[in-house]
């Protein structure tokens, strides 16, 4: 072909590009204003939740109401820590979460891997049930539950709530596992059988530390949904010694008032440990990530 002659399409394309970039610094200014518009309205409430634990109660209530406390304090974390027993609800919250996320991982794991691997008959069916019961409330099954931990002496017990909030967080820790595990390639289980491992061995010593992130996830879902789970402890829990930290702040909410700088200090206080687990947590996931690519 003559060089004269130049590819239509070359020339569309090459008139596009200018258009795009164009538009996209046209309308640069306004997604950064959206996007900062919409930032402002989500950290709002962390804002006044801020405000409010810095104040003193006759603060809280004084009208007009004012966004900076004139006269800031930091009196109510050492009331809520020292005279509403906030260590103790910390405690049974930290007990009741690393109970059901170990339980949770330690039978969504072989369920998990089955469902990946193994070939039996119902094995998408099982599946689809574990969706189905993702989707009913606890609510439903509240009284029927009641009754059965009564006659078998599970009320006010923490064992009770640790086998509630990981069965309930099973059907996604299962999906989640076994979409994981599909993604490993099954030649680095061959190869490790080759080798003369068993499956058991082949799980613990190959899957697993491949899985890392995988597993990471599962467990962090299901400490934070023990730690947040307020239904089945306001249920089943009436020992004030064995009350998380949910029924702990639901204690500053009365019938006739309630205790806003209280409240907003313990509320503040008990984020602090998701916080923290996810800053713990965020090199062993990238680590996980990098070290299943390479093996892989």
């Amino acid at each position: 072909m003559p060089s004269s002659v130049v590819n239509p399409a070359y020339v569309n394309r090459a008139y596009k590009k200018p258009a795009v970039a164009k538009w996209k610094n046209k309308f640069k200014p306004l997604v950064i204003f959206l996007t900062m518009v919409f930032l402002l309205i989500m950290l709002f409430p962390f804002f006044v939740m801020i405000t409010m634990m810095l104040r003193t109660s006759q603060e809280v209530y004084i009208t007009p109401p004012r966004w900076i406390p004139q006269a800031p304090t930091l009196k109510n974390f050492v009331l809520v820590w020292s005279q509403y027993l906030l260590a103790g609800y910390f405690k049974s919250s930290a007990i009741i979460a690393i109970g059901a996320s170990a339980l949770n991982m330690l039978l969504s794991i072989p369920a998990a891997y089955a469902i990946a691997r193994l070939r039996f008959r119902g094995r998408q069916v099982s599946l689809y049930l574990f969706l189905v019961v993702q989707m009913f409330s606890p609510v439903v099954v509240v009284i029927p539950l009641f009754k059965t931990f009564a006659r078998i002496n599970l009320l006010d017990s923490y064992i009770g709530l640790i086998v509630l909030n990981a069965v309930f967080a099973m059907a996604f820790s299962i999906w989640l596992l076994s979409g994981y595990f599909k993604s490993i390639p099954k030649e680095i289980e061959e190869a490790a059988f080759i080798d003369g491992a068993t499956r058991f061995q082949t799980v613990i010593k190959v899957i697993l530390p491949i899985s890392a992130p995988g597993l990471v996830t599962t467990f962090i879902y299901t400490f934070i949904a023990a730690w947040n789970e307020f239904l089945f402890a306001l249920s089943f829990i009436q020992n004030q010694t064995k009350m998380p930290l949910t029924l702990g702040l639901y204690r500053f909410v009365g019938r006739w008032s309630s205790q806003w700088e209280l409240l907003t200090t313990a509320a503040f206080l008990a984020i602090i440990p998701v916080l923290v687990l996810f800053y713990a947590i965020q090199q062993r996931l990238v680590g996980g990530l990098t070290g299943g690519a390479v093996k892989g």
